[in-house]
């Protein structure tokens, strides 16, 4: 393997490799590393090195690491990226769930236990170097939120991804570019402009539709206008009739507890000067619950002088059900 000089700099660069990896090796690796067959299956009889899946070794026979399941796991797909629930390393301890990789979508890969294998075009695009390598979050929330069965499920994706300060509405509209045919497009286009500009106009869209049109409740007044200390403060829906208030609360961002500061000022200063109610309501309770929360709502009304009558939103709403339950 040329001359002594290069063998000690391979072997030096498998030394450092294996320390950035964690302790783990692919066969390639060791082999360039100036590691024989010979031994290899050496420092397996011995102990000194552990097969993990097939060509993919670990220097020690105890329990792993998740970073170190991580990087097995990349090794033995490579080129391979940490994708879906295995971007980052757990918090606490390791639940032993596998670890899921994606890889590019003409490749194929044998399947192996501890391993999900997903496959992706244009994977150059939609890859982050990082150590394992990864997808970028952007990505990596748009491909979870395309495969996700319901859209409380790809709001969440979105939402997760754009808690992180370095995710913007420019880089989540860059990685939807890449995506030309994802499924709730509409949706996901609305939730990054929200997050631009700074509106909930998808929540309060959902609750105009799912939960007040479909259920019959009375029409409030939205982005009603009251006077509060610092000027006029406008309310997402105000049912002033029955001193009931609906914010919507449709965050993705970077909500700070100034934020939930502001939130509560504006909830007392309705109760002082109107003794008007706030109900706060999230994506969860339009988008995933939207007959329980008309229900709730018509029971804050109906509390409050409203004589009128929910109606069901179709043969599965769950109205009737909680009708009875609540005595609505």
């Amino acid at each position: 393997m040329g001359s002594t000089e290069e063998r000690e700099d391979a072997a030096r660069f498998l030394a450092a490799q294996m320390l950035m990896q964690d302790g783990v090796a692919s066969h390639a690796q060791l082999v360039a590393g100036g590691v024989t067959k010979a031994d290899i299956e050496r420092r397996l009889r011995r102990r000194e090195l552990r097969r993990v899946h097939p060509r993919v070794y670990v220097d020690h026979a105890g329990p792993m690491t998740w970073t170190q399941r991580a990087w097995a796991a990349v090794l033995y797909a490579e080129p391979a990226y940490l994708c879906w629930t295995s971007l980052e390393e757990p918090r606490g301890r390791d639940d032993g769930a596998p670890i899921h990789v994606a890889i590019d979508h003409d490749r194929r890969v044998s399947p192996q236990d501890g391993i999900v294998i997903h496959r992706m075009k244009n994977m150059e695009q939609r890859a982050y170097g990082g150590v394992p390598p990864r997808l970028a979050v952007e990505d990596n929330a748009l491909a979870m939120a395309h495969e996700a069965t319901r859209e409380i499920d790809a709001i969440a994706r979105l939402a997760e991804a754009a808690s992180r300060t370095y995710v913007t509405a420019t880089t989540l509209r860059a990685a939807l570019s890449r995506y030309p045919s994802i499924r709730r497009r509409s949706l996901l286009q609305g939730l990054i402009g929200d997050l631009d500009a700074g509106t909930h106009s998808v929540l309060e869209h959902g609750y105009l539709t799912k939960v007040e049109r479909a259920h019959g409740l009375p029409v409030g007044r939205r982005q009603s206008a009251r006077r509060g200390p610092d000027g006029n403060q406008f309310r997402d829906m105000d049912y002033a009739a029955h001193q009931l208030v609906v914010e919507l609360d449709g965050s993705l961002g970077h909500e700070s507890w100034r934020d939930q500061a502001r939130d509560a000022d504006r909830a007392l200063d309705d109760l002082a000067s109107t003794g008007a109610v706030t109900a706060r309501l999230r994506f969860h309770q339009v988008f995933d619950t939207p007959c329980q929360t008309a229900t709730r709502i018509a029971r804050i009304l109906r509390r409050n002088g409203w004589n009128g009558t929910m109606r069901a939103c179709g043969e599965a709403c769950r109205m009737k059900k909680l009708d009875r339950t609540w005595g609505v």
